[in-house]
């Protein structure tokens, strides 16, 4: 990037998205990319199946721009920001030379990050790409009156467990009553709390993290170790 554009300013958000798993990625970029200025170039590489049949794109969204690969890495960034458009990256003046079948992050998006920066249009980096494929993420289900199951769509490198369950979900089965439980694993936690120093020491909890998402997290350690959970586990709230 900086060899096309001398002049950018580089935030690098993250490099401990687990290899391969383009949700983990999907889910960073939705909860980083409102937080930065209108036109910043959000570079996103999750890529197993780089060099494959699988498209290298770039889209526009509500003033921020998205390059990465075609594998629903943006998808829920894009979902969040309304939609948008997007073209299909098939111009090679706008690479590296020569394109390396495996590393299309430093050939492909990084090169065509610094010339979007340099005011270069995306009607010329290719054609329009139409839609652009999705990560499943599942809704929570309402089970009854003020019950509400969900599951684990995350887990952080604390061992924090993210959930699909968020504030919306919560307020339209649970109106003004309180969650007076959560069950994870066959545990108990009681109603969620408000911060991790509020769980118990050495104990359990849930909580309202960071992206709006019900969380399960230890204090002082791995909700994801000590309940033996993972991504699909799941979570229910009453």
């Amino acid at each position: 990037m900086l060899s096309v554009n001398p002049d950018l300013t580089i935030v690098d958000l993250v490099h401990d998205v687990p290899p391969q798993d383009v949700l983990s990625g999907a889910l960073a970029l939705e909860a980083a990319f409102g937080y930065f200025p209108a036109n910043t170039i959000h570079v996103a590489v999750v890529d197993p199946g780089v060099g494959s049949r699988r498209r290298a794109v770039a889209a526009e969204a509500r003033g921020h721009l998205f390059v990465g690969p075609d594998n629903g890495l943006l998808s829920l960034a894009l979902g969040a920001a309304g939609g948008g458009r997007a073209v299909v990256l098939e111009k090679a003046e706008f690479f590296r030379d020569p394109v390396s079948a495996t590393f299309h992050g430093r050939d492909v998006f990084a090169p065509v990050a610094g010339h979007l920066s340099l005011g270069v249009p995306l009607a010329r980096l290719g054609r329009a790409a139409g839609g652009l494929r999705a990560v499943a993420v599942k809704k929570p289900r309402r089970l009854g009156p003020r019950r509400l199951s969900g599951e684990v769509i995350a887990v952080d490198r604390f061992g924090n467990l993210v959930t699909n369950v968020d504030g919306e979900a919560i307020r339209a089965v649970f109106g003004t009553h309180a969650v007076r439980d959560v069950r994870i694993a066959g545990r108990s936690l009681g109603p969620p709390v408000r911060t991790y120093a509020a769980i118990p020491k050495n104990g359990l909890g849930a909580l309202s993290g960071s992206t709006g998402r019900l969380e399960v997290a230890a204090r002082d350690g791995s909700a994801a170790d000590l309940l033996l959970a993972r991504r699909g586990t799941r979570v229910d709230l009453s």
